[in-house]
């Protein structure tokens, strides 16, 4: 068959994409790179400041050189922010802050995730009578400022012998990520084909056994999600770490401002920010490894609302 026996659609599509061809760089996109490089700048300025500054010894501090390479590396302001640093009466360093940082990441975001999970899943499969206002409840607390009840929470965890416990500050955290983390979950599930639950009621499979058999395997996207926000969120939490989880607990955060504000002598500027970074570097890397994850996961959520 010739090119002229074609018809003009077909010849249309055999001709190619028309017009002139797009220019790699536009003035619009230069300006965009340059904003972008500039705005990268701007907040990776501070990050580098407290690198520096934590790698140079307190002479080389004190001649006001904020920007520069120190001209001989230390570790040893690291090494005294981790094992020896002084946090009011106890020089302990941030060692005793970290491991009850982990231990109450660890058991708050279980509980929260769990607990949430089985909110989304109720709430969306399992409808009952006043679910949407017990729902819209829920979102509601999500906006109540927390200095509003931390006042009547004293009260409750003294009157049941549970405050400045570890029980106490688990219990605030599950708390306070309940709404949010119940969003994601429910919005996730109201995503899923109604009939994966319709054909799990047919084989006659009853709520626990949907939920974790079907809806838990398949929510590993938002779960990861979950993951993210409440370990993020514990873990630079100060408020209630200062309030609830009593001296034996203390958390990493309320560790470093402790370091900061004890004062003896000279303040140890490059114990500081090797402190800061210390206490930033779980947060930091939970995002670096697992951003694209959180991205993914928060799509996934995103379909119905």
């Amino acid at each position: 068959m010739t090119t002229e026996a074609l018809s003009p659609s077909a010849s249309r599509v055999v001709e190619g994409p028309r017009g002139a061809k797009p220019k790699r760089l536009t003035i619009s996109r230069i300006g965009v790179y340059a904003f972008l490089v500039l705005a990268a700048l701007f907040f990776l300025m501070p990050l580098w400041v407290m690198v520096v500054t934590s790698l140079k010894g307190m002479p080389e501090i004190q001649m006001r050189n904020l920007f520069a390479w120190p001209s001989e590396l230390t570790f040893e302001p690291w090494i005294k922010a981790w094992d020896t640093a002084c946090t009011g009466r106890d020089c302990n360093g941030l060692k005793p802050g970290f491991w009850n940082s982990i231990k109450i990441t660890a058991v708050g975001t279980f509980f929260s995730i769990v607990i949430a999970a089985m909110n989304g899943y109720a709430l969306s499969f399992w409808r009952y009578k006043g679910a949407n206002i017990l729902f819209g409840l829920l979102l509601f607390g999500a906006f109540v400022p927390y200095q509003v009840v931390i006042y009547p929470l004293i009260l409750g965890f003294r009157q049941v012998g549970l405050f400045g416990t570890f029980p106490a500050i688990i219990i605030v955290h599950v708390i306070f990520g309940m709404p949010i983390l119940t969003l994601l979950f429910r919005n996730f599930f109201v995503s899923l084909p109604p009939e994966l639950f319709k054909a799990a009621r047919v084989d006659g499979a009853g709520f626990w056994q949907i939920f974790f058999q079907i809806m838990l395997p398949m929510s590993v996207p938002i779960t990861i999600v979950a993951v993210i926000l409440q370990v993020t969120g514990i873990w630079n939490d100060f408020l209630f770490g200062t309030v609830f989880a009593g001296r034996e607990n203390m958390p990493m955060t309320v560790q470093l401002n402790n370091i900061v504000q004890t004062t003896t002598g000279v303040r140890e500027y490059n114990v500081h920010m090797a402190a800061t970074i210390l206490t930033a570097a779980v947060p930091l890397a939970v995002y670096f490894i697992s951003g694209k994850w959180f991205v993914r996961g928060i799509a996934a959520g995103a379909v119905k609302g």
